[in-house]
């Protein structure tokens, strides 16, 4: 069971249906006596990876001078990472696919981070939008050794706190409790 977990959340809509949906997944973490960090992506300044092998060289130390150093610092010290993002067009914003793409050091300087979970909002109310998400999710466990600690989905979501009172978010307490 993990005791410290980073939580990114790649939405630009603070207050919105995915920022109560992380909220619940805090609460039932902090109420199971774990540490969470978040991080809200979207109101940080991160460019994207330019492939230039920097922190293969310096030990995890990236070129750009932007947010993400701390994003990384805090990682190197999570045993979870969390990732929550609303869905736009078949997968995570562009704020959180950004800071993902920035992980990259990780792979050469390990983190202890031992399992991935994602939480996921969407207008659609079809679960498939979410697949490309998922599917992320799975593909960054398998290249990092972590386990996938699964997903909370809630689809159907267009109004700001429209998922208040619905059951994704006792799902994300659960989560939070159970990571």
């Amino acid at each position: 069971m993990s005791k410290n977990i980073v939580l990114l959340s790649g939405s630009p809509r603070a207050g919105g249906n995915t920022d109560m949906l992380a909220a619940a997944f805090i609460e039932g973490a902090v109420s199971a006596g774990k540490s969470v960090k978040l991080f809200r992506v979207a109101e940080l300044k991160i460019g994207g990876c330019v492939g230039c092998g920097h922190c293969f060289l310096e030990k995890g130390v990236c070129v750009q001078k932007d947010d993400i150093p701390q994003v990384l610092t805090a990682i190197r010290q999570a045993d979870a990472l969390v990732l929550a993002s609303p869905i736009y067009y078949w997968s995570v914003t562009a704020q959180l696919k950004l800071a993902i793409d920035r992980l990259y050091p990780l792979i050469s300087v390990k983190a202890p981070v031992q399992r991935a979970a994602m939480l996921l909002t969407c207008g659609n109310k079809s679960e498939s939008v979410n697949e490309g998400a998922l599917f992320m999710l799975k593909r960054l466990c398998d290249a990092y050794g972590w386990d996938n600690a699964g997903a909370v989905t809630a689809a159907g979501l267009h109004e700001k706190g429209e998922i208040a009172g619905r059951s994704e978010l006792d799902d994300a307490r659960k989560l939070g409790g159970e990571i």
